[in-house]
Order: structure tokens, then C-alpha cells, then sequence
């Protein structure tokens, strides 16, 4: 070998090396990563884009448990009376909280940076990769349950309380803030193209929002965005539009000692089954004023489910993927599969979870009830794998390790 030929290999050599070496630097492998994955889905879907979500198979009335459920689309779900709600006093027409230090995400997320700037105003000293590590442990995890940022602060900042609601609207927003807590809403926003899964990608995706303020004369709000800047404005109508495809859902932190205060804010939806039953009557009353709104009709699901009137949560489902929904709606919400499940829809079940996983391969949950609709197909080797999928996607899965347990105990 001549010597210029021995230079270059150990050239070379050395440069392999040294790529290996940085590669090791964690903010490095994180970009690495994040962009050859980005790239690995690209190109899938470029191959084989995802279509529009699949409709609801017929169904077959089942007349002991549904009386009322002839099809899918003649059925209207019944729904309980409403609550009342009590008279508070006036609001002051500005407020503004002292705006955390902003933390820019890292891929995937949001929810960890926004409870991390909320904390950060009770005088946490963490970052998201602290509350990351517990809830998300896997990067590519795409999705953090408003459950999972409850459960992160209720076992790590034991000094602080946190609790979310349904059913929200801009008058408890605002009265939230005007007594100086700072409020989360999970909503949705338009992503950077540079993120799209794909050429046919609409780009819509789930996003928490920290609100730290309000202008009654400029009718917005101040939020904390962790994906696009800190202290930006965003209207009452654009913040309600964006909202409402999440059932209105908003957590709030507060001190033991802030629960009267807080309770007094909130007066009946403090009670979590009276704020489901009013979240209920907003989504019934939305779908009789547009019953083309086909989040509203998802609404009504949601919070069907939660009172376990599971047919009647299915039907509405069924409404609302006619239709229509964004590409990644059910990269964020499970509570069709719970539904189809819980009322032996397995077939609508399988192929809503197959469509889910193509969009979203990396979702514990989606695993999760596409394990449940196998295994009620008694295909109990399949229904293990995908549990243990689940499983690799968020290590330590309780509801996977439960059902891989349950499944060993038959």
C-alpha cells in the first residue's frame, strides 16, 4: 500500500472517530436523531401516504344495550340536564403574571416545556428533561396525556397541586388568571412545514399553551408557547377556535392553601363528574347548533366515555370521522378505541387503530388498543407483541404491563 493511500484511510480513520465521538454529545445525537426520523417518515409516506381517516363500519343494532341506535348516522346520543353554573363577580379588564424564563422544546415536547415554565413561577428549579425522563422517556414518544403532567407533579412536587378540567370557556380563563394562577390548555397549532409527515400533510397538530395574561382591549391573551416564542398574543377567537378540537381541557397549578380560592373559581366543575356532565351539555348544545362540527360530535365522545355510556359514545364518534378529522387526531385522543372496545365494535376498533398507527407508529396508547382489539380476535401472540411495542415505546407502560400480565394470568 503506498503511503498517500495509508494517509487517507487514517484520514479517514480519524475522521469516523471523531463523527463517533461527537455524535456521543447529547444535544448532537438529539438533532441527529430527530432529523434521520423525520426523514424515515418523509419518505414512508411519500411511498404509501396515509389516507383520510377510515369511516365507521356499519353497525348492527344491539337492541339491550343501545334502544336507540339504528345506525350510525340516524343516532343522537342522550345526554343527562345540565348544571348551573354560579354568578361571580366582575373582572378586571388587563391582568399580567410575571412570565416564566421561556424554554424552547425539544422535539416532542411541548408538554413537558410548558409544565416546566408553569412550575417554574412556584419556584421549581427542574427543566423539561426532568419531567421528560418520567413521562416521556423515549423520544420519539409523540404525545403526553394531560394524566401523565398530573401524575409528574403529584409524585415529584408534592408541595404543589395540580388538577384539569373539561368544558372550559374565555370568562374562567380569565377569572383563572385574574386571581394569579397560571393556566395550561391543551389546543392545537400549525406546524413548521419542515415538520410535515409527508407531501399531503395538513400540518395540524395537539399543543399546550401557557397563558400567563389577558387585554380585554385587545380581546387576547398572553401565552407561553414553547414551539413558536415566549409572551405572544394570541386573540379570545383564534385561542377558542384552536381549543375546542380538546374538549376546552385546562390545568391549572395552585398551593394546598389556594384550594378554597380555587374551588370558589371553579364552583361546580370543581366536582370532576359535574364538570363532565357540563362539558357534556357543550357538546350536545354544539352539535344541535352545527351538526357538521365534527369536533363537537367528538366532544360529545369524549365525554360519553368518561360516563361509561360507551354505545352512545361510539355512535358519536362514528359522526365525527364522517366527517372528517386532521391526519394526526388520533395521535392525541384514545377515546374512540375505548369506545368501539367497550361496546365489541373489534373491527372498527382494528382498523381505526391500524390507520392511527400509520400515521403515528411511536404511540404507546395506539398499541395499546390495537393489542385489545387482537386479542379479542384471539390472536393472543399478535396482542403480545403490540403490548410489547407499547412497552418500547413508553418503558414502565402500566395499562401495556397490565395487559401483558393479564394475558400471561389466562
Amino acid at each position: 500500500m503506498s503511503t498517500r493511500a495509508r494517509t487517507i484511510i487514517i484520514a479517514l480513520a480519524g475522521l469516523s472517530l471523531l463523527a463517533i465521538l461527537i455524535y456521543q454529545i447529547p444535544y448532537v445525537k438529539l438533532a441527529v436523531d430527530w432529523r434521520a426520523e423525520k426523514l424515515d417518515l418523509y419518505v414512508k409516506n411519500v411511498i404509501n401516504p396515509p389516507g383520510p381517516d377510515p369511516t365507521a363500519l356499519p353497525v348492527t343494532p344491539r337492541p339491550a344495550a343501545t334502544p336507540n341506535a339504528t345506525s350510525a348516522a340516524t343516532s343522537t346520543p342522550s345526554v343527562m340536564p345540565a348544571t348551573a353554573t354560579p354568578t361571580l363577580l366582575p373582572l378586571p379588564p388587563q391582568v399580567s403574571l410575571t412570565s416564566p424564563a421561556w424554554e424552547k422544546q425539544t422535539p416532542n415536547n411541548c408538554g413537558p416545556a410548558t409544565l416546566s415554565m408553569a412550575m417554574h413561577m412556584y419556584g421549581w428549579e427542574g427543566t423539561q428533561d426532568d419531567i421528560a425522563a418520567q413521562i416521556k422517556p423515549v423520544l420519539q414518544d409523540r404525545n403526553v396525556n394531560p394524566e401523565e403532567l398530573v401524575y409528574y407533579v403529584r409524585n415529584n412536587a408534592g408541595w404543589l397541586n395540580i388538577e384539569y378540567r373539561v368544558g372550559g370557556n374565555i370568562e374562567l380563563l380569565k377569572r383563572v388568571l385574574a386571581a394569579h394562577y397560571p393556566v395550561i390548555i391543551e389546543g392545537t397549532t400549525a406546524l413548521d412545514p419542515n415538520d410535515a409527515l409527508g407531501p399531503n400533510d395538513d400540518l395540524w397538530a395537539a399543543h399546550y399553551l401557557l397563558l400567563t395574561g389577558y387585554d380585554d382591549a385587545t380581546q387576547s391573551f398572553t401565552v407561553q408557547d414553547s414551539y413558536h416564542g415566549a409572551d405572544r398574543t394570541v386573540s379570545y377567537q383564534q385561542l377558542e377556535g384552536e381549543w375546542k378540537p380538546f374538549n376546552y381541557l385546562y390545568l391549572f397549578l395552585y398551593l394546598p392553601a389556594e384550594q378554597p380560592e380555587i374551588q370558589s373559581i371553579l364552583g361546580a366543575d370543581w366536582d370532576p363528574d359535574a364538570n363532565r356532565q357540563h362539558a357534556l351539555d357543550i357538546a350536545q348544545a354544539a352539535t344541535q347548533a352545527d351538526p357538521s362540527d365534527a369536533y363537537a360530535w367528538f366532544n360529545l365522545g369524549s365525554n360519553l366515555v368518561y360516563f361509561e355510556r360507551y354505545d352512545d359514545a361510539a355512535l358519536a364518534y362514528d359522526k365525527s370521522r364522517a366527517i372528517g378529522l386532521p391526519l394526526r387526531m388520533f395521535r392525541y385522543q384514545f377515546g374512540p378505541f375505548i369506545s368501539y372496545f367497550q361496546s365489541n365494535r373489534v373491527d372498527d376498533l382494528l382498523v381505526l387503530t391500524d390507520y392511527a398507527r400509520g400515521v403515528t407508529e411511536m404511540s404507546e396508547e395506539t398499541w395499546l388498543w390495537y393489542g385489545w382489539g387482537l386479542y379479542r380476535k384471539n390472536d393472543f401472540k399478535g396482542a403480545r407483541l403490540a403490548w410489547e411495542k407499547a412497552l418500547s415505546v413508553h418503558p414502565g407502560y402500566g395499562d401495556a404491563q397490565y395487559a401483558i400480565n393479564f394475558l400471561n394470568g389466562q
